[in-house]
């Protein structure tokens, strides 16, 4: 059975162009595509047909080959084995039509030359502040090495505005394809690597990338209240895209700097204070600084022990995002007395041997005395081996 006309079986005159009999076979195949007539085996066929007669008729050299010897071109070795010049399946001409109609996913169709303009990497910047700096915020201001945009192509990577060209290897579709045997392998183009499209003048200052290495200096506020590991985008300030793409991100990671007075705990701060012995013992008040720059008074009662810690109120931290504070928690540590006279020694021994307890009198020392009797009274009961 003789095999029909390639024109006929597209509904083409033999004069048409490309575009027409692009469209005449999408028409054609979605009709009789074995997904809208499942079980059709004429269905089938014919959409076998209509992929072997595009097949031949998109291509240059084979449609010529065919107006010269009709199918007699792709016999006896002539085209793929088989008779068939292009083989069947989705790597054929169907795939330009699935291509057309969901090559959308990724941001444009492909081919389409979108793909030359790329989004800049986002960028990472270590930033170690101190914990007064954390607890007020401040604008700082930071150097960044980065890619930028090329001042003499404005981006583009062209020299002079020139604009870029099909691709001549793939001619615009931004892959090729290679016949082997029944099979057409695709790949992307080489070339291009898949853009469509190149540019034939790149600009000589960087190189056709449209983007230059660069310093750049940026003020950035850090809030009141960032912690450590606190993570600050900057929307637009990271690498400069390929070609006039969109720039990346820039990522600030803090680092809180310990401080040699406060110990930071969430949002709130504790300060450990020395307290001369006497105030300790007869109480008194005494001064504090605070994480804000200013002074906090602390009343000590008498009989405060060390380690004893006084909660301020609202003398911490800021908190994140809030008009609120944490608390300041001072804890006391009683100082001894260092390098005493001989006169403050003997005062100190009276008071010792008058600060023991009697019968009928409270001691000055109660817990240390408590804590020798339980001692004494285990020491009594362990036996010797």
């Amino acid at each position: 059975m003789a095999k029909a006309d390639y024109y006929e079986m597209l509904g083409v005159a033999r004069g048409a162009s490309d575009d027409e009999i692009k469209k005449a076979f999408r028409k054609a195949a979605m009709q009789h595509h074995p997904d809208r007539n499942p079980g059709d085996a004429e269905a089938e066929r014919k959409f076998k047909d209509l992929n072997e007669a595009y097949d031949v008729l998109r291509d240059g050299q084979k449609r010529a080959a065919y107006d010269r010897l009709g199918h007699a071109a792709f016999e006896n070795g002539g085209g793929a084995r088989g008779g068939r010049p292009g083989g069947f399946g989705f790597a054929g001409g169907f795939s330009d039509i699935f291509d057309e109609m969901f090559g959308d996913f990724s941001g444009g169709r492909r081919g389409g030359g979108s793909h030359t303009r790329t989004r800049g990497a986002d960028l990472r910047y270590n930033l170690e502040v101190k914990l007064e700096q954390a607890f007020a915020g401040y604008p700082a201001k930071i150097r960044v090495p980065a890619a930028a945009p090329c001042d003499t192509c404005n981006g583009s990577g062209a020299e002079g505005g020139a604009q870029p060209i099909a691709c001549p290897t793939c001619r615009g579709a931004g892959k090729v394809r290679a016949q082997q045997g029944f099979f057409t392998i695709e790949r992307t183009c080489p070339t291009c690597h898949g853009a469509g499209k190149v540019i034939d003048r790149p600009c000589k200052s960087c190189d056709g990338h449209g983007r230059v290495a660069r310093e750049k200096t940026l003020s950035v506020n850090i809030p009141a209240g960032v912690e450590d590991g606190t993570r600050i985008r900057v929307t637009g300030e990271g690498e400069a895209g390929l070609r006039g793409g969109p720039p990346g991100d820039l990522y600030l990671f803090i680092a809180v700097r310990p401080h040699r007075l406060f110990r930071r705990d969430g949002d709130n701060v504790h300060v450990r204070v020395p307290l001369p012995m006497v105030t300790a013992a007869l109480g008194g008040a005494i001064e504090v600084p605070s994480i804000d720059g200013t002074r906090a008074r602390v009343a000590i009662p008498a009989g405060t022990q060390a380690g004893q810690e006084f909660r301020l109120r609202g003398k911490g931290m800021s908190v994140l995002r809030a008009t609120a504070r944490g608390d300041l928690y001072v804890q006391v540590v009683v100082e001894t007395p260092v390098n005493l006279s001989k006169e403050q020694q003997e005062l100190l021994r009276k008071f010792e041997s008058g600060g023991k307890a009697t019968r009928g009198a409270k001691s000055n020392s109660p817990e240390s005395e408590a804590f020798f009797t339980r001692g004494k009274e285990f020491w009594d009961d362990l036996t010797e081996k």
